[in-house]
C-alpha cells in the first residue's frame, strides 16, 4: 500500500466507510487535486493487457468522490466498453492511446432508455455515457477503435463514442482513429461543445466523423475530419428536433458528404449555423441539406465555405421517404423545408452532375437564398441531358446524384417558392450544352447578377418552365450564349427581364407555344 500523506487520512477513512474508493491508493490519488491515475488502479498500458476494469474503477471512484479527472498517460491501453459518469473528465495525455479491443465480447450490449432509429444500428460502444452531466473527454491523446478488425453489418461494429441524454458535454483536442462504425454519436444531448478534435477514420463502413442527433445547444469548432462516411452530419432519428447548433472553422474531407443535415430527419432541424469551413477531396456533396422523414427544416444558414474536388457543391432536398423511427409506429407526415441561406461559397472541381434544390409537387421548398457563390464544374453535358425527364422519386434515399445528370450544369430548381440567386458565377472546364439554370414549377424567382458560361448549342442560359413570378436583372450573359432566357409552360407568367446587358447574345428571349402573350416583360435592357 502506498504511504499516505497526513492530510489524506480523514479522506481515506471516509472512503473506506462509504465505499467510495477501491483502495487506499485511490484515496491518495483523489488527494492530488481530484486526479485519478489509471496506473494506480492497475492499468498496464502495454497494448495487449485488457485494462477495462482498471479504467472503469478509476471512473467510478472519480464520480463517487464528486468528480475530477481520470488520467490516462504513458502507454497504450487496450479496453472494452468504458461507462463514463457525471462530473468525470477522461483525460488522455499526449502520447497516450486508448485502444479498442478487437473482441466483440468486450463490448456489452447497452440499450438506452431513449428510443430512436439508431436502435437498429448498434448496442455497443468503446466509450458510453447515458444521462450523465458535466462529462468530458480531453487531452492530446488518441482513441483508436481498430475498426478494420470488425466485419459485418450493424450491431456487430461498435461506435467509438456514444452519449445519450447527457448535458454539459465537452470533447476537446482528442484524436479519433479507425472506428468500426460511427466515430461519435451524440443523441438527445444538451449543451455540447466539440472543439479542436481530429478524426481520421476510413477503415470500415459508416465511418461518420461527428453525428449530432436530436440535440440542442451544440457548438462544433476548429475540428479536422477525414472520414469514410459523412464528415459532420446532423440527424434527428427521433421526434426530438435538432436545434441551436453552430459549426465553424472546420477542415473536412470525406468519401461521402462533408456538411450534411439528414438523412434521418423525423424531428427536423431548426436554428442551425454553419460557417467558415473548408472542404476538399469529397466524393459526394460539400453541402447537403435534406428532409425526408417528416419534421420541420427551418432557419438554416451555411456561409463562407471553400471547396476543392467535390462531387456536388450544393444539394437541397425535400422528400417523403417517411420512415418511422420506432417499430410499429405510423409513418410520419410530410415535412416542410423553409428559410435557408447559402452564401459566400467557392467550389472548384465539382463533377458534371450539377446542383439541385428540389421539393415535391404541392410541397415546395420555400424561402431559399443563394448568394455570392462561385462554382466551377467539370462540364461535358449534352442537349439530351438538358431535356431528359427527371423522375420525382419522393421515397428515394436523398443524394446529390439521385436524379442522374441534371438538366442544368449549374442549378436545377423544381417545386420551390421564393428562391433568390444573387451574385452567382458559374463555369465549366469542358464545354457543356446544358443551361446554367433550369427552373421548373417555381413561384417567385429572383436572379440578380448572374455571370455564367454557356455554349451556342445550349437551349438557353436560363430555362424557365412553369414559373410564376420571376425577376431576372443585372445579368450580363457572355458572347458564347445564343439565347439568354427561354420560357415554357402554360403556367409561366409575370416574368420580368430588366436592366440586363444582353448586347452580346443573339436572342434575349425565346418562348414556347403555350406561353401566354403577356407572360414576359422586357424592360430597360441594354441591347446591340
Amino acid at each position: 500500500m502506498a504511504r499516505l500523506r497526513p492530510v489524506c487520512i480523514g479522506l481515506l477513512i471516509a472512503a473506506i466507510v462509504g465505499g467510495m474508493c477501491h483502495s487506499a491508493v485511490a484515496a491518495d490519488t483523489q488527494c492530488r487535486g481530484g486526479t485519478f491515475d489509471v496506473h494506480d488502479y492497475g492499468a498496464v498500458g502495454d497494448g495487449t493487457t485488457l485494462d477495462t476494469k482498471a479504467i472503469q474503477a478509476a471512473v467510478d471512484d472519480c464520480m463517487q468522490a464528486g468528480g475530477g479527472k481520470v488520467y490516462v498517460h504513458n502507454g497504450t491501453f487496450l479496453s472494452g466498453t468504458i461507462y463514463l459518469k457525471s462530473n468525470v473528465t477522461l483525460y488522455l495525455e499526449s502520447g497516450a492511446v486508448l485502444l479498442g479491443s478487437t473482441d466483440l465480447e468486450d463490448y456489452p450490449a447497452t440499450v438506452p432508455a431513449f428510443r430512436s432509429y439508431t436502435d437498429n444500428y448498434t448496442e455497443k460502444s468503446l466509450i458510453y455515457a447515458e444521462k450523465a452531466e458535466n462529462v468530458s473527454i480531453m487531452g492530446r491523446g488518441v482513441i483508436d477503435g481498430q475498426g478494420a478488425s470488425f466485419k459485418g453489418e450493424y450491431k456487430v461494429r461498435p461506435y467509438i463514442l456514444r452519449m445519450i441524454e447527457c448535458s454539459d458535454v465537452t470533447v476537446k483536442d482528442i484524436t479519433y482513429r479507425n472506428s468500426p462504425m460511427w466515430v461519435q454519436h451524440y443523441l438527445a444531448c444538451d449543451d455540447v461543445t466539440i472543439d479542436g478534435i481530429s478524426v481520421h477514420s476510413k477503415v470500415n463502413s459508416n465511418n461518420d466523423g461527428i453525428n449530432i442527433d436530436s440535440c440542442s445547444k451544440v457548438r462544433i469548432s476548429d475540428c479536422e475530419i477525414n472520414s469514410g462516411d459523412d464528415a459532420i452530419v446532423l440527424k434527428s432519428t427521433s421526434d426530438r428536433v435538432c436545434n441551436n447548433v453552430t459549426v465553424t472553422n472546420c477542415v473536412l474531407s470525406t468519401n461521402c458528404n462533408a456538411l450534411k443535415l439528414g438523412t434521418e430527419s423525423n424531428g427536423g432541424f431548426e436554428n442551425i449555423t454553419i460557417d467558415n469551413c473548408t472542404v476538399y477531396d469529397t466524393r459526394l456533396a460539400g453541402i447537403a441539406l435534406e428532409l425526408v422523414d417528416g419534421g420541420t427544416f427551418d432557419r438554416v444558414t451555411v456561409s463562407n465555405i471553400n471547396m476543392k474536388n467535390v462531387g456536388g457543391a450544393i444539394f437541397v432536398r425535400l422528400g417523403n421517404r417517411a420512415r418511422p423511427f420506432k417499430k410499429d409506429m405510423q409513418k410520419p407526415g410530410m415535412g416542410s423545408m423553409r428559410n435557408i441561406i447559402v452564401s459566400n461559397v467557392q467550389a472548384v472541381g465539382a463533377d458534371m452532375t450539377g446542383c439541385s434544390i428540389t421539393g415535391l409537387p404541392g410541397f415546395a421548398v420555400e424561402n431559399v437564398t443563394v448568394e455570392n457563390v462561385r462554382i466551377r464544374f467539370r462540364g461535358g453535358g449534352s442537349r439530351s441531358h438538358a431535356t431528359r425527364e427527371i423522375p420525382e422519386v419522393p421515397e428515394a434515399y436523398p443524394e446529390y446524384k439521385m436524379f442522374g445528370i441534371l438538366p442544368a450544369y449549374g442549378f436545377y430548381v423544381r417545386h420551390a417558392k421564393n428562391v433568390r440567386f444573387n451574385h452567382i458565377d458559374l463555369g465549366f472546364e469542358e464545354a457543356d450544352e446544358r443551361p446554367a439554370f433550369v427552373c421548373d414549377d417555381v413561384t417567385d424567382l429572383d436572379i440578380l447578377d448572374l455571370d455564367a458560361e454557356g455554349t451556342p448549342s445550349a437551349h438557353a442560359l436560363i430555362w424557365l418552365k412553369q414559373v410564376d413570378g420571376a425577376f431576372i436583372h443585372g445579368c450580363r450573359p457572355r458572347a458564347t450564349v445564343t439565347t439568354f432566357v427561354r420560357v415554357d409552360g402554360d403556367s409561366s407568367n409575370d416574368i420580368t427581364l430588366m436592366n440586363n446587358d444582353v448586347s452580346r447574345v443573339a436572342r434575349v428571349l425565346e418562348k414556347g407555344e403555350s406561353v401566354g402573350e403577356n407572360a414576359v416583360y422586357i424592360r430597360n435592357n441594354r441591347t446591340r
